[in-house]
């Protein structure tokens, strides 16, 4: 049918009518009083989310800049940056360090692997200077989620401060700020918040501010103390997408509508489903299900087939769209996402599709084997 497809990749995600609804009204002051009672509302509801009490700023760009707003106001020009990476998402986190001049310590896990918390603790003896531990939460390439909590923990002991990428996790999968320590977290509109791309959401605690407040490396539109000057009246340091502002005070009452913790349970139950299906059709994950991802999953290509042309099957005959691989796995894996406005029969329409695609390519699959794993899942039998 025209027109017809099912978004099923790691962002930009579904967005939900309601939300829609709420982006189409006429489009008003940003100066306004009505505007500042929203944007208190928002970060409110905000901080409920990151699980903090800690100075929330909504800044009008991408999830990458507001991993950028991270560095830029935390890393001069020769700062020891400790980099812990499990994929591309990591890999460019350090680069916006490196950018900024920083000395990196790269520790590369590898792809589909998680974080290795006994290395960290042995860097960060090694390193006592270390200035930034940079940490990814759910690495959307890979479909691994670390243990930030754990890493917290070591960060802690520490005069560094930890920054973390959750731009695909946050909304998705628990998070706790303030318990886990963390110093920064930055993430945005279009993963679990359900709306589309451009609004990045960043928290600073009481010890990064004392980071943010003497960092040298220049920086302008990404200045949060530009934005902390303004927020006691509830204004924005420069224009903001009033638009997507309105969308997500909608997102947020939706989530908090379902209950934050049923959020997290749904993500949950539609990851093992999809995860349950894919190994009943003989496929391999990608990443170990102790540290699989509640909001997306990565597949091997079968034997002999190429994960980017059973995508294509897979978009042109059925109107599905995955993702495929990225850095060192480009071209070898899929990504089905299951985040934000997803639901049981989401995933039962992937796994149909999916199931279809592999039987064109020629992969011997038995069809419906992996819908029935998922129903099983949904239905509580195993």
């Amino acid at each position: 049918m025209q027109d017809k497809q099912y978004l099923m990749m790691p962002g930009p995600t579904p967005v939900p009518p309601s939300v829609y609804a709420a982006m189409s009204r006429p489009v008003g002051g940003h100066r306004t009083d009505e505007f500042a009672r929203m944007h208190k509302r928002i970060v409110e509801k905000l901080k409920r989310v990151f699980q903090t009490q800690n100075d929330i700023f909504v800044i009008t760009n991408s999830g990458t800049g507001a991993l950028e707003t991270a560095i830029a106001n935390t890393v001069s020009a020769r700062d020891k940056v400790l980099a812990l990476i499990t994929g591309n998402f990591g890999e460019r986190f350090a680069n916006i360090a490196r950018a900024y001049g920083a000395e990196l310590i790269e520790v590369n896990f590898g792809y589909g692997k998680d974080v290795d918390l006994s290395v960290v603790e042995e860097k960060l003896r090694q390193n006592p200077d270390v200035k930034v531990v940079l940490a990814t939460q759910n690495e959307t390439s890979t479909g691994v989620c670390n243990d930030i909590a754990g890493i917290g923990a070591l960060v802690a002991r520490t005069p560094a401060l930890l920054l973390v990428d959750g731009v695909s996790g946050v909304g998705a999968i628990e998070i706790k700020v303030d318990e886990w320590g963390i110093d920064m977290l930055c993430t945005a509109s279009q993963k679990a918040f359900m709306l589309p791309p451009g609004l990045a959401m960043v928290s600073v605690s009481d010890k990064a501010w004392g980071v943010v407040n003497n960092n040298k490396a220049p920086r302008f539109y990404f200045s949060i103390p530009a934005f902390k000057k303004v927020l006691d009246k509830w204004n924005t340091a420069y224009t903001p997408n009033v638009t997507l502002f309105y969308g997500l005070e909608a997102a947020l009452e939706m989530m908090e509508a379902e209950g934050l913790d049923n959020v997290y349970t749904r993500h949950a139950l539609l990851a093992r489903a999809t995860r349950a299906a894919v190994k009943a059709l003989g496929l391999r994950l990608l990443a170990e299900e102790r540290y699989a991802s509640n909001a997306l999953t990565a597949v091997w290509g079968p034997e002999g087939i190429a994960a980017d042309d059973l995508r294509k099957i897979i978009k042109n005959k059925y109107g599905v769209i995955f993702a495929g691989g990225q850095g060192e796995v480009k071209g070898k894996i899929i990504r089905i996402a299951h985040m934000g406005f997803a639901d049981k029969m989401d995933v039962i329409i992937a796994v149909s599709a999916l199931e279809m695609a592999l039987a064109e390519a020629g992969y011997p699959v038995q069809l419906g084997a992996g819908i029935a794993a998922a129903q099983e899942v949904f239905l509580g039998r195993v």
